[in-house]
């Protein structure tokens, strides 16, 4: 069965991600194509360095050439921001990414695109699911790779140095070349280091690069930039004295930090920083959007400048979807994932990656500076996450509780109010929070706690794990 959650389909290799599936999803998309019209522009599909990423997307291409449908397929393993570009700036009506995005090397999984280069929204994923309950197996017809490219069906291209040239014409570049920096990359075994190393190397930095190599297992590590995974870069950039740290997942839509004290920025403070440089020294007006588990530092940024923060459900659809709607400057998530208007309608952490190193140039200041100016004037907050795994029925028992019966723990602080947007939120008159929540990417329960200071954090997460009877991974 194919389900899509806030970030595409994924499933197990071998268990939900197999053959017969994908070519399901591509046989349902083409039928929806068809239906809709908009067979005639085809679709283009790119692929990570993920087990059976390649195979999948010829497969699925085999599909849409059985239908009449051309597809376009990205010639070498991809960053999905690549994709999205290439949607937008062609005004294809569908894209295909075969990815799991930072999920452990077991999955992989598909992102559909739709016009603009937008994240398929729930609508369109259900749609695209009730076509799948509908395709009957022996229907489906496939042309074989090679026969569909003689015919013209299946065009393989490389637009990689369209969307590069696209993010170098929006940075500073000369900048960046007066400044002579030393830039640390660890793809994480992922797609991005060729980008990123010609848009850095393209801009005279000096560029330190680990983890580079093709590896389906990722090292034995979680593709998904964390403190606890970026240690080796953390060690690169106070090795050799780097201005800043750069990581990426598996498929470069999401990034992680490491300053230039060899400190891990949180995908929080990344998007406070980038809001405040955009907004205070390069004097962009606009307000800014973030899901429902990201700080509330970046409420009190926009605040002081005169601007709005707007709160929106997991799932960057609904990010990009509220930057169009208010013409936001920045939209972003705590998970890393962040774009910026004039950009793609999705998550970059290739842009996002290069408009960090830019700031460190035009600013003249180092990471670490920039943040401590801004805790200076906004104060600080402290983020606590925590994963929990379960059995459908103690998911079962745990929505029951919060979301059906509404009820909650006895808490120490003074409630302001309680959100059911995306499941539960509690916020406090302190400008504290705490929401309890089921992922839509893996199977886990996670809390997302903010406060003034740590201690609150910890308690809260405390009086929920306890009130929940839940054990941590």
């Amino acid at each position: 069965m194919v389900k899509f959650g806030t970030g595409g389909w994924r499933a197990i290799i071998g268990e939900g991600f197999t053959k017969a599936n994908i070519r399901r999803l591509a046989k349902a998309l083409a039928e929806k194509m068809k239906n809709e019209g908009v067979t005639e522009q085809g679709i283009v599909l790119g692929y990570d360095r993920r087990f059976l990423s390649k195979e999948a997307m010829r497969w699925a291409s085999e599909v849409f050439a059985g239908e009449g449908i051309t597809s376009y397929l990205i010639n070498r393993s991809s960053p999905t921001p690549l994709i999205m570009y290439h949607v937008m700036k062609n005004k294809l009506h569908y894209g295909m990414m075969v990815t799991a995005s930072h999920n452990p090397a077991i999955y992989n999984g598909i992102k559909v695109f739709t016009y603009g280069g937008r994240d398929a929204d729930e609508i369109q994923t259900r749609d695209i699911e009730n076509y799948i309950e509908d395709v009957i197996d022996d229907e489906i017809v496939v042309v074989e790779y090679q026969e569909a490219v003689n015919r013209k069906l299946i065009i393989e291209i490389n637009p990689l140095n369209e969307y590069l040239d696209n993010i170098i014409n929006h940075i500073d570049l000369q900048a960046i070349r007066e400044r002579g920096l030393k830039v640390a990359l660890d793809p994480m075994y992922g797609v991005s280091e060729t980008s990123l190393k010609t848009i850095f190397l393209t801009a005279r930095c000096d560029v330190q690069t680990i983890h580079e190599r093709h590896d389906t297992l990722f090292g034995g590590k979680l593709p998904s930039p964390s403190v606890d995974t970026l240690k080796s870069l953390t060690n690169r950039v106070k090795d050799y004295k780097c201005d800043i740290g750069i990581a990426t997942d598996g498929d470069a839509d999401r990034i992680g930090i490491i300053d230039d004290t060899g400190r891990f920025l949180h995908p929080n403070s990344i998007l406070v920083i980038l809001y405040y440089y955009l907004i205070k020294y390069k004097k962009w007006q606009g307000a800014v959007v973030r899901n429902i588990a990201t700080t509330h530092l970046l409420d009190r940024v926009a605040e002081s400048f005169g601007e709005r923060c707007f709160e929106v459900p997991v799932g960057f659809k609904y990010i990009s979807a509220k930057m169009n709607e208010t013409n936001a400057i920045i939209g972003g998530e705590s998970s890393g994932g962040l774009t910026v208007r004039g950009h793609i309608n999705g998550k970059d952490g290739i842009y996002a990656a290069t408009l960090l190193v830019e700031m460190i140039a035009v600013t003249g200041k180092k990471l670490s500076q920039i943040m401590d100016e801004i805790e200076k004037e906004f104060g600080a907050l402290y983020m606590e996450e925590r994963d929990y795994s379960f059995t459908q029925a103690k998911k079962d028992e745990i929505y029951q509780t919060l979301i059906v019966q509404k009820c909650l723990p006895k808490m120490p602080f003074e409630i302001d109010k309680i959100s059911y947007l995306d499941g539960c939120k509690v916020y406090f008159k302190n400008g504290g929070w705490i929401i309890t929540r089921f992922s839509g990417t893996e199977p886990l329960l996670r809390i997302f706690c903010e406060m003034p200071d740590k201690e609150s954090v910890v308690c809260l997460c405390s009086i929920f794990e306890e009130f929940l009877q839940l054990t941590r991974q």
